[in-house]
């Protein structure tokens, strides 16, 4: 089973969707969010006589032509593009994409070289990538043996976010009533003031 560290070193080449949208940099807005509303896509490489010029989001839509009352018919996508195109070699790792989204504040990062682009990786499809890899080490730890025994006066198990007191199975909506409520009512105070021994007696 792979680890989340491992995931992370691995190269964006062996994950990279190359069914990349593509509209030309004179195509009109309409015809952008026709496009990308059918093949349910976040954002478009724009491109120039062929070469990649920007790239087009639905942020860029919404914020550029939708909440400025523009009309979406007679405004040209090299208006409201994002350029310059930011690429990472397809020998970058997941862990380099991350980065690079959080640095440049964006979803979604281009694959390929100075010359060519061979696909495209998101961060919505990287964290689902991690989140099954989490998913199935979750079930992995669960299913072997514990690492320890728990001492039932001493830890509370949340369910549903609800903490239930050990003594007496009261219910407490946050972490620190359930720890006043066993101070006074169960332990006596003194425990929370520092005489932290009475609870694991």
């Amino acid at each position: 089973m792979d680890s989340i560290s491992t995931l992370l070193e691995e190269q964006l080449h062996r994950i990279v969707d190359k069914n990349v949208t593509i509209l030309n940099a004179d195509d009109n807005v309409s015809k952008a969010i026709n496009i990308m509303k059918e093949r349910n896509v976040r954002c478009a490489l724009i491109t120039y006589n062929e070469e990649a010029v920007g790239v087009v989001t639905r942020t860029d839509i919404l914020f550029k032509a939708i909440a400025q009352r523009k009309d979406p018919n007679k405004i040209k996508l090299r208006e409201i593009m994002s350029s310059p195109v930011i690429i990472l070699p397809a020998s970058a790792t997941i862990n380099d994409a991350l980065n690079v989204m959080d640095k440049h504040v964006i979803r979604q990062i281009f694959v390929g070289s100075s010359s060519a682009i061979v696909g495209m990786v998101s961060r919505e499809g990287l964290f689902e990538i991690i989140h099954k890899i989490s998913k199935d080490m979750n079930e992995y730890v669960f299913s072997g043996a514990p690492v320890c025994i728990i001492n039932p006066k001493a830890a509370v198990v949340a369910n549903n976010t609800k903490l239930k007191c050990p003594y007496c199975e009261s219910d407490f909506a946050y972490k620190d009533e359930l720890s006043r409520h066993i101070d006074r009512i169960h332990l006596g105070s003194g425990a929370l003031e520092g005489d932290v021994r009475r609870i694991f007696e």
